[in-house]
């Protein structure tokens, strides 16, 4: 009788079952010491991850792979988990050194306010994480198939307009679901944001959950702060906005309501099945779960019936960067906004920032889910000087629609799943468009995408590119298919594939047809998401090949999803 080879979802979850790589650092150690041929493939392709390390590809990503996936090389990318956004000048100058020792200089801000760095070897790996700890910060559920991050909103405290200062629970969030070995066996990665400010500027519609502040009145007049639910948000392959529950979340219910929703997830054993089905949406895509019917699971769990929600007033600004120098509600303090081009530091450009935290603030700075670096409590008086010198080194606080917009996924530099290489290609595509359009005013959000995964959030982005591969003249070069009109907050929507494909050395004439032709016919008042909505797919097509073309079907996934390289 011939044995059953066991699936890939089967693999996984057998591994995990068996080993909670957090309690087995003294392996990681001894991985160091012998090298890396040493380390044994279930480390590799699964253990690793949930320590926020991932193996990294060897440039030209998913090409020249097997099973959808690259080749891998000696060295690791390591996300450092950086909750709320909220980092200290001391921590700012460790990973910076960190990224100048063991990461060839390269450190990346992702789209969930954490810190990748990359080329980091197995002999450097256990003091490289060593160090993070000595300093209050850790990779541990960075990656892998447990709740990742805590994102919030950067200006947590500072923000005059906000409902409150969510980032307390942000943080006590974190530490009960971050390295928490009753989580560390989640049927896939589980993503919460939780935000007092009332821009929303976390996303929390595409998160498993997403808590925005609201008000409701109470007796006498009094106002208490409390939190609308979202549930099952989600890119990727099948994107999904997260669904509004009937529900009010006071303060001091909203870590059990967390809780409990990755209760919930954890035993979900119909989400064990397959690997690209795990994600909590897809409860509601196809396995028939509604609002009420979570709703009604979710307070079966927590013991206690939550309040029926109250009206909220969702964000019609979708553009939330935070570049620029912008007062606080503390009488006297500004904060001040750089612009990181593609969420790339260098480790100068890191230990200036931090400098100047000290010199002229209290030594705090902020991530945000832009991919921008913030430096908060500046005195009014110094905030101009502050900004100057961050732009002198590359971090400018002010700076074109094209660069502000701008957003791209670690793309086949370092990711074995991407079709295309990004960083580099943002780089030149935002000076391509600056050229191109001199003065364009309009806020836009632009994300490049090297995959059909979406870690570079493509379906939320007024102008979504994703990577894609197109033989042109007898070879295949990079290319890239366009999606428009995504939106989050008051106008929520996932953006809609428009049919057209193009080189990538083709993209920033076709966004310039595009755009040109907005300046041109735009109505008074009209943004880009009305004018994308007021065309079809086929003049938007027609105006970004600059002619009638047929339609480019998408293309199927170039292979699983992998379990965490989206930061």
């Amino acid at each position: 009788m011939s044995e059953i080879k066991e699936t890939k979802a089967q693999r996984v979850e057998r591994l995990k079952r068996e080993k909670n790589a957090w309690e087995h650092f003294d392996e990681i150690r001894e991985f160091a010491r012998q090298g890396h041929s040493s380390i044994p493939p279930e480390w590799l392709g699964t253990y690793f991850r949930s320590w926020g390390v991932y193996t990294q590809g060897d440039g030209a990503g998913v090409v020249g792979g097997k099973n959808g996936e690259g080749k891998a090389t000696p060295f690791f990318m390591v996300r450092i988990r950086i909750p709320n956004g909220l980092l200290s000048s001391h921590q700012a100058r460790t990973i910076a050194d960190l990224a100048e020792r063991h990461a060839r200089g390269v450190a990346d801000i992702t789209v969930r306010q954490n810190v990748q760095l990359h080329w980091v070897t197995i002999e450097s790996l256990p003091e490289v994480l060593e160090t993070l700890w000595g300093v209050g910060l850790t990779t541990t559920g960075a990656c892998g198939d447990v709740a990742r991050n805590i994102t919030g909103c950067p200006l947590a405290g500072f923000d005059a307009h906000e409902h409150c200062d969510a980032s307390p629970l942000a943080l006590e969030l974190n530490g009960q679901l971050g390295g928490n070995s009753d989580f560390y066996n989640l049927p896939r990665k589980f993503k919460v944001s939780i935000t007092g400010c009332r821009s929303w500027c976390t996303y929390p519609e595409i998160n498993d959950v997403g808590l925005t502040a609201t008000t409701r009145k109470r007796l006498h007049g009094h106002e208490e702060v409390g939190f609308s639910l979202r549930v099952a948000g989600g890119l990727s392959t099948d994107p999904h906005l997260g669904v509004r529950l009937n529900a009010f979340v006071r303060w001091e219910q909203a870590v059990p309501v967390v809780r409990g929703v990755a209760e919930l997830f954890r035993e979900s054993e119909v989400l064990r099945q397959n690997r690209e089905r795990a994600r909590l949406k897809f409860l509601f895509l196809q396995h028939g779960w509604t609002a009420d019917s979570f709703l009604t699971a979710l307070q079966d769990r927590l013991g206690f019936t939550l309040d029926p929600a109250e009206p909220e007033e969702l964000p019609s600004d979708i553009h939330r960067d935070h570049v620029g120098i912008h007062a606080q509600k503390q009488q006297g303090l500004s904060y001040v906004g750089a612009n990181v081009l593609r969420g790339r530091v260098t480790p100068e450009q890191l230990r200036t920032a931090a400098n100047l935290s000290d010199r002229y603030a209290d030594g705090h700075l902020r991530n945000t889910i832009m991919q921008n670096l913030l430096i908060v409590n500046v005195p009014n008086e110094q905030a101009a000087r502050v900004g100057g010198e961050l732009t002198a080194v590359g971090l400018p606080v002010r700076a074109s629609a094209f660069a502000r917009g701008t957003v791209a996924c670690t793309g086949s530099e370092f990711c074995k799943l991407a079709l295309t290489e990004t960083k580099g290609f943002a780089h030149w595509l935002t000076e391509e468009l600056d050229q191109r359009l001199p003065g364009f005013q309009e806020q836009l959000r632009l994300h490049v995408t090297g995959c059909p995964n979406s870690c570079g959030q493509h379906w939320i982005a007024d102008i979504g590119i994703e990577g894609k591969k197109l033989k042109v003249d007898g070879r295949m070069v990079d290319a890239y298919y366009f999606c428009v009109g995504g939106s989050v907050g008051e106008f929520a929507s996932i953006a809609r594939p428009v049919g057209y494909r193009c080189a990538a050395s083709q993209v920033p004439e076709a966004i310039e047809r595009l755009l040109s032709e907005f300046n041109e016919q735009r109505a008074p008042g009209e943004n880009l998401r009305g004018f994308f909505a007021r065309h079809t797919n086929e003049q938007i097509r027609g105006l970004l090949a600059g002619d009638l073309v047929a339609p480019v079907e998408r293309d199927a996934p170039a292979g699983q999803v992998p379990m965490g390289v989206e930061g």
